[in-house]
């Protein structure tokens, strides 16, 4: 490798060569149709822009996100007769989603598809007949679109459009999307969820509450606060005011009170006190007296939980509110000074009640009525326009309703139908969103009277897409990925689930920087990539998207990575707390792409205040400064919240073997990218602290394939899969044979389970307090089987990693991998959606990568890409683009 930097600069031929021979046809990637009840977590929509969820019913979609334009509440439910259908049975492609329903002799099978690089949505319904007799059917699609336009508040948790503001409201949301089964709509998202502290001034900003950061990270009913800073969080004031005879009364006259307390309570604008927990639901009351002594009192009074849709009782100059669920609601008159008053919160199915000395003084409306969105009837379309943004939709109709009519912010199609024995009828309507009502409804219009050339279209272009994600110099990417020759079916059809699983997580639009690749969704994250995330599939993206890449890595360096784990790629802002592996992951995936480009050019660019290769320099000396006061003084010590590490496995904290593991590959891999620019002495240096973190990890193994994690008070001993994977990955040199057995029989007798694994040992003494089913006992994450089978042929067992790749395909849920992978009863594996789990993760990539790094070899070592043989047991790849693999020196 030359000392003389070189820069990449990927540049497309202007025309799509033919399709390659040997990568299977988009099509035959599609799910199967999958029955409803065998699924925990619904499949999702893309279409390289935006991102949706399809709903339990047979049209509806919640979560839409096509930044800069975010969708709230969900989008319309189809009711036959008067009532919804539950979708009996499922089917995934990566242009769209099929559900079917039968009622009586009517079978209704419904397809919905995202233009491509569009901000709009096709659907399609057919209605049939399948009995010897005429059958007469009203057919009512609601129709809603509730979206804002909004430049900021582009997080993980990414800010959606309700009634009254914009946040996300993760637990509200989904409590919409469970209601569209319900025959008539209700105000179920003013319902909370689960039990949550009463807190009394001001409110903690909405997130986990951080009182409790000794408990795992479950998320069964609260999340952290992973917003962008633009996302305008405020920490309101308390209420100057009195607070006493808390209570909670429940609709069978039990009445709880709560606290402690005799003389009450004092709340200032500082006061933050909790006070005792409770869940509430329909028919429940919370009451309590309040006394104020100023006029014009303004703050908040009490919080039940600190939650986006959490109850919020406060005083505006003197007149109380209620902040509930997006809706907020607030008396006419305010309360007198120096007097008591009983305030009280009624909830029900049909909204939440403010009462003040037993006089109703306010409630919430439907969330549907036209308090943000109106809708209204133009030239045969709906058109809705937002009041607080420039946001517009409208629908238009392939065949005119019999009737359209707006009322607030729904619409409400229907049509008449009378179907013949066997007969079948179709339905077809399209939603576009943009800024200008009449280019919207126009827009709208014109697809909708050529609705099959634009359905059809939509699948053409993916189709498309994925022919050129393995075409040498096709005009979309800035590179292609390897073609898989194997005779494996099984291997195979892993490999391209997971090409296929990069293609549909890359996004077109949302990143000034170019194509990104998202880290998961679609009810999280439209623009946000993680490192570690991206790192797991780091050579995959350089070979597919090197521009791409390159542009995303010196972006994700200039973000304060040292105190976030993501970052919003649309207006390049730091996103949550601080993870552990951000070193190893940004390191990882600089290492890789100029591995597998040649492009060492890299290294010189500024990113931030610095360099790329200082960058490098202080993520892999970051143990310098770490230096744990126990475990001999030489492992990092990698801080005490275990939210930085596993989230959700509590011991998993301090010294732990993963990380230093890391950090002991890295200063040998800094050794080497420093000998390739002539510093040999400092090479040396990195060199030599890598050798002796090594050995301290060594120092670490408690046998049988597992490790000590030290902490100040002393040591536990873990079974997790993160701890062998980057030992077998960044010291293989280092093991012992018999090192290698143990670690070997460790994951293939205790992690490894069906066609999945497990993260956590089950037995490890740990297990009962982690069962999350990303990192804890109950399932895996999606990187962890292809970074395991990475390990695997580390340890020199290919065929053991061949085992893993071949079965993981069978455990998609009928689309791709999710965040985490749950054992089932029947010991079988489905996408998670418990915990609040993406229904795609970009982690899951890690399988492509271990038949590329691992089965194949592709750029295992750094700067020294060898050209190993791409043709074995396992098959052969063509077209390999790489330093060592079609890519000679001086080209790049």
């Amino acid at each position: 490798m030359s000392a003389t930097p070189r820069t990449v600069a990927p540049a497309p031929a202007p025309g799509p060569a033919p399709a390659t021979a040997g990568v299977p046809p988009l099509d035959g990637l599609a799910g199967d149709w999958i029955p409803a009840d065998r699924l925990a977590h619904l499949p999702s929509l893309r279409n390289q822009w935006g991102q949706g969820h399809v709903n339990a019913d047979l049209t509806s979609l919640s979560w839409l996100a096509f930044p800069p334009y975010s969708g709230g509440y969900h989008t319309g439910v189809l009711r036959i007769d008067g009532r919804p259908l539950a979708a009996e049975r499922l089917r995934w492609s990566p242009w769209g989603v099929e559900r079917a329903a039968t009622r009586g002799a009517l079978t209704v099978h419904t397809e919905v598809r995202m233009g491509y690089e569009r901000s709009r949505l096709l659907w399609r319904i057919t209605l049939r007949n399948t009995s010897a007799r005429a059958v007469r059917t009203r057919v009512e699609q609601e129709l809603l679109a509730m979206f804002a336009h909004h430049g900021t508040d582009w997080g993980w948790l990414y800010g959606t459009p309700w009634n009254h503001g914009h946040h996300h409201d993760f637990y509200a949301t989904e409590r919409l999307r469970a209601e569209v089964l319900a025959d008539r709509p209700r105000q179920v998202q003013t319902l909370p969820h689960g039990e949550r502290w009463l807190r009394l001034g001001s409110p903690r900003i909405p997130g986990i509450q951080r009182d409790e950061d000794a408990a795992p990270m479950l998320l069964e009913s609260e999340l952290p606060d992973h917003s962008a800073p633009d996302a305008d969080r405020v920490r309101e004031p308390g209420a100057p005011c009195l607070v006493d005879r808390l209570e909670v009364r429940r609709p069978d006259g039990t009445v709880t009170p709560v606290g402690t307390e005799v003389a009450g309570w004092t709340v200032r604008p500082g006061t933050d006190l909790r006070v005792g927990t409770t869940a509430l639901g329909a028919g429940d009351v919370l009451a309590f007296r309040v006394r104020v002594d100023r006029a014009a009192a303004h703050g908040i009074v009490i919080t039940h939980g600190n939650h986006p849709d959490s109850a919020t009782i406060g005083l505006d100059e003197g007149r109380p509110f209620l902040r509930i669920g997006g809706e907020q609601v607030g008396a006419d008159v305010a309360l007198t000074t120096g007097r008591w008053h009983r305030i009280e919160l009624r909830l029900g199915d049909d909204g939440a009640r403010l009462e003040v000395d037993g006089t109703e003084r306010a409630r919430t409306r439907p969330w549907w009525e036209g308090q943000r969105w109106t809708a209204r009837v133009t030239d045969g379309a709906l058109c809705v326009a937002d009041s607080r943004s420039p946001a517009r939709s409208a629908y238009a109709f392939a065949e005119p309703p019999a009737t359209l009519t707006a009322n607030g912010a729904r619409g409400l199609a229907h049509w008449d139908l009378r179907l013949a024995p066997g007969q079948a009828h179709v339905l077809e309507f399209v939603l576009d969103i943009g800024t200008s009502r009449e280019e919207t409804r126009g827009a709208a219009t014109a697809t909708a009277h050529a609705f099959e050339a634009g359905f059809a279209g939509i699948a053409e272009r993916w189709r498309t897409t994925w022919r050129h994600a393995f075409t040498p110099g096709n005009p979309e990417f800035s590179g292609h990925l390897p073609t898989l020759h194997t005779d494996d079916a099984d291997l195979a059809r892993t490999y391209y689930l997971g090409a296929l699983l990069a293609v549909y997580l890359r996004n077109t639009r949302v990143s000034r920087t170019g194509p990104v690749f998202l880290t998961g969704g679609p009810r999280l994250g439209p623009t946000t990539t993680f490192f570690w995330d991206q790192s797991e599939f780091a050579r995959t993206a350089a070979l597919l998207e090197p521009r791409g890449l390159r542009a995303w890595l010196l972006a994700a360096l200039a973000q304060p990575y040292d105190h976030c784990h993501s970052f919003d790629t649309h207006n390049l802002l730091p996103v949550g707390n601080h993870y552990a592996a951000n070193d190893h992951a940004l390191f990882r995936t600089v290492t890789a792409y100029v591995t597998v480009t040649g492009d060492t050019g890299l290294l010189a660019e500024r990113a931030g205040d610095r360099g790329v290769l200082d960058h490098l320099r202080a993520m892999a000396f970051r143990p310098r400064e770490r230096r744990a006061r126990y475990a001999d003084g030489i492992l990092a010590d990698l801080g005490s919240d275990a939210w930085e590490l596993l989230e959700c496995v509590p011991n998993y904290r301090d010294a732990v073997v993963s990380f230093n593991a890391g950090y002991a590959g890295m200063l040998r891999s800094l050794g080497t990218l420093l000998r390739s620019v002539g510093s040999d002495a400092e090479a040396a240096e990195a060199e030599a602290e890598g050798a002796e973190l090594a050995r301290a990890v060594l120092g670490q193994y408690a046998g049988d394939g597992r490790w000590r994690i030290s902490h100040p008070q002393g040591t536990d001993v873990i079974g997790h899969c993160l701890d062998f994977v980057l030992v077998a990955a960044d010291m293989t040199g280092d093991l012992t044979p018999a090192h290698r057995e143990e670690m070997v029989g460790f994951v293939t007798g205790r992690l490894l389970d069906g066609d999945w694994m497990r993260a956590l040992d089950p037995r490890d003494p740990v297990a009962p307090f982690s069962d999350r089913p990303d990192h804890g006992a109950a399932g895996a994450f999606a990187a962890w089987p292809g970074a395991t089978a990475y390990g695997l042929c580390r340890l020199g067992r290919p065929d053991l990693a061949a085992g893993i790749l071949r079965r993981a395909h069978r455990t998609t849920s009928g689309a791709l991998w999710g965040q985490a992978m749950e054992v089932t009863p029947d010991g079988s594996y489905r996408v998670a959606e418990r915990g609040v789990s993406n229904r795609e993760s970009v982690a899951a990539v890690a399988v492509t990568e271990a038949v590329l790094g691992g089965l194949f070899g592709i750029a295992a070592e750094v700067l020294r890409p060898g050209g190993p043989p791409l043709e074995n047991a396992f098959g052969r790849l063509t077209d390999v683009r790489a330093a060592g693999h079609g890519l000679p020196d001086g080209d790049a």
